[in-house]
């Protein structure tokens, strides 16, 4: 039986032995970046280079001799890399009657892969509850700094990690953020670590020039059409604003024409009259009154514009302007064929318009600086998470010219406040902005761990790095936000120079990548992502959307759940905020608890990875 074997297991062998030096020889030129690496990551770094050597080589055919064999074809390699390739080389030998040969040095063999992957998933996101290996990180929404129950409930639904958007609030605010979550986790004797986000130089659309200033309110009704509940309006007045009796509530001001004192002595009968927008006389009547101001229901729909006059039936018992109601700003919609000017100067936006007979193009701001210094024409754009795409066709420094080439066939709206990607371009601007060393330097000592976003080379993490040691803040934990083409193209050359900390971890956040990579590529790239991390034992956050329509109206569809379900992949999964926030953290919960005991039932094949090339 062996002798039948003998040549097959002979070339496999030979084949085994290639990949073998590469990992070595990539290892040996490496030595210089491996002496700069954290005690804690030495031997994952190393399993890392051999790994990258092996991924340089399409293995597929070799993955399938070994299976007819009945030999791992390497299938979960990744953890071991030197300890795989040396126990399948010992059995082919064995199976070609050769003596064996001398094994390379394993940095790990397959316990010890999962265990230090283990040990730096607890020391930069602590402890798991209960028998889930995989952390469960929520992002904060403003109310958390101020409501009390939000984060106790949050802690006891499952939440090990909380994350707060430095892009959004304040240092005051983050700080009482932080607080409480100290606070609640040691009342519950529940662990629960702090994560703050660096904003870093996000690219996003400016404001919009506005038509007026205009509130909406509606009633509801039944499928017959009959209101089953008037549209509230809770007034308040000028000088002494409060917050309505629900969240749902409009709530608008009231500048009196008549004297202060008769405010809180309407009678339960009184109604009242305004004329809206369109000219519509709307009737209303008292719901509610107390010291802290007045709810107003209608019958009918109101399009109530800054300064309408409101009176009672008796003009004589309260009468004023309605004042506060929010800014609409113009519309701008994209079709294709359009023409978008992306001005770097920080003036509102405007649609197109013609002027003097000519067509002015939409113009919005664009929050990047270094677009105007980068971009080059032919270069794509796309805005509001991919929705529109463009191509640009120039760029003075001053004015980005796009053509549109991607919108919604009736044409697509675009708003203030949207992320703009710059896939094809090369920037050439550090990841941290003096906004982000400000929050650094306050942050550094009261968080866990620091998230650096839009990094897109191996100088944004050393630059992280360098700020943390003059903080003396080596031990706070870094994540790599890896979001964009750059940060994934030199990704093992990111990751070697994270490896420098002994705290480390990656978040995946799937949603900027799928705009930079291509939606088609998405799947493919988080895979790519994943394996590199666990070659280098280092916990991968996986990020962006999950759940995101239970968090936001109670129930999730099913693509989220099973997408779910595949998060058990990643080492910590993160929820972004919503309403429903704590029956989904609950369900998550559910959901990676009944995957636990799959995670390890899986088979990749290996052809050559375009990433793996360390240049």
């Amino acid at each position: 039986m062996r002798s039948s074997l003998a040549p097959a297991a002979t070339s496999l062998q030979e084949q085994i032995e290639t990949l073998r030096q590469a990992g070595a020889r990539l290892e040996g030129q490496r030595a210089d970046e491996l002496a700069r690496i954290d005690p804690h990551f030495q031997a994952s770094a190393r399993n890392l280079l051999h790994y990258l050597g092996v991924r340089q080589h399409d293995i597929r055919h070799l993955q399938r001799e070994l299976a007819h064999l009945g030999l791992s074809s390497f299938g979960i390699l990744e953890s071991h890399v030197m300890a795989s390739l040396n126990a399948v080389t010992h059995r082919l030998e064995d199976m070609a009657g050769k003596h064996e040969s001398m094994p390379l040095p394993e940095p790990v063999d397959l316990k010890n892969g999962l265990r230090l992957l283990q040990e730096h998933t607890r020391s930069l996101l602590g402890d798991a509850q209960g028998d889930r290996e995989v952390r469960l990180m929520v992002t904060l929404p403003s109310e958390a700094a101020t409501d009390l129950n939000l984060i106790p409930s949050l802690i006891e639904a499952g939440m090990e990690v909380a994350r707060i958007n430095c892009a959004h609030d304040d240092i005051s605010t983050w700080r009482n953020m932080t607080a409480q979550v100290r606070s609640a986790a040691l009342a519950l004797s529940r662990p629960c670590r702090v994560q703050a986000d660096l904003a870093g130089p996000k690219s996003r659309t400016g404001t919009i020039r506005a038509q007026g200033k205009l509130l909406k309110i509606r009633p509801k009704r039944d499928f017959r059409g009959r209101v089953v509940q008037a549209a509230r309006l809770w007034i308040t007045r000028e000088s002494q604003p409060s917050t309505p009796p629900s969240a749902d509530i409009a709530h608008l001001f009231l500048r009196p024409q008549q004297a202060e004192g008769q405010w809180g002595k309407l009678d339960p009968d009184t109604q009242f009259e305004l004329t809206d927008a369109r000219a519509h006389r709307c009737k209303g009547w008292l719901l509610e009154q107390s010291p802290a101001g007045l709810l107003i229901g209608f019958a009918h729909t109101a399009y109530i514009e800054d300064g309408t006059p409101l009176h009672a039936t008796d003009p004589h018992i309260l009468r004023g302007l309605l004042i506060g109601a929010p800014l609409i700003p113009e519309e701008i919609r994209l079709q294709i064929g359009d023409v978008l000017i992306l001005s770097r100067m920080n003036i509102p936006g405007s649609a197109a318009r013609i002027l003097d007979g000519q067509i002015e193009p939409a113009r919005l701001h664009c929050t990047l600086e270094a677009a105007f210094r980068d971009a080059q024409p032919d270069q794509s754009v796309w805005l509001d998470d991919g929705r529109i795409g463009g191509l640009i066709a120039a760029n003075d420094g001053d004015r980005i010219t796009v053509t549109i080439t991607h919108a919604d066939p009736a044409g697509s709206r675009l708003k203030e406040e949207k992320g703009i990607n710059f896939p094809d371009t090369d920037f050439h601007t550090p990841a941290l902005t003096d906004k982000d060393i400000a929050d650094l330097n306050a942050l550094a000592h009261e968080v866990d761990i620091i998230a650096l976003s839009f990094l897109r080379n191996p100088e944004d993490v050393a630059l992280l790095q360098d700020h943390l040691a003059r903080l003396d803040a080596c031990q706070t934990g870094i994540v790599l936000k890896i979001e964009n083409r750059q940060a994934f193209k030199h990704l093992p050359r990111i990751l070697l120079t994270g490896m420098r900390s002994p705290r480390l971890g990656v978040m995946i956040a799937r949603g900027d990548l799928a705009v930079e990579l291509g939606f088609e590529r998405l799947s493919e790239v988080q895979e790519e992502i994943l394996w590199l991390c666990e070659a280098a034992h280092i916990p991968v956050i996986w990020a962006t959307q999950i759940l995101e329509n239970m968090a936001k109206n109670g129930s999730p569809s099913r693509a989220e759940v099973t997408d779910a379900a595949m998060s058990i992949r990643a080492e910590c999964v993160m929820l972004n905020k919503g309403p429903h926030i704590i029956e989904t953290l609950r369900f998550l919960d559910a959901v990676l608890g009944r995957m636990e005991g799959h995670y390890s039932k899986r088979m990749a094949m290996r052809r050559k990875l375009t990433i793996a090339d360390l240049n």
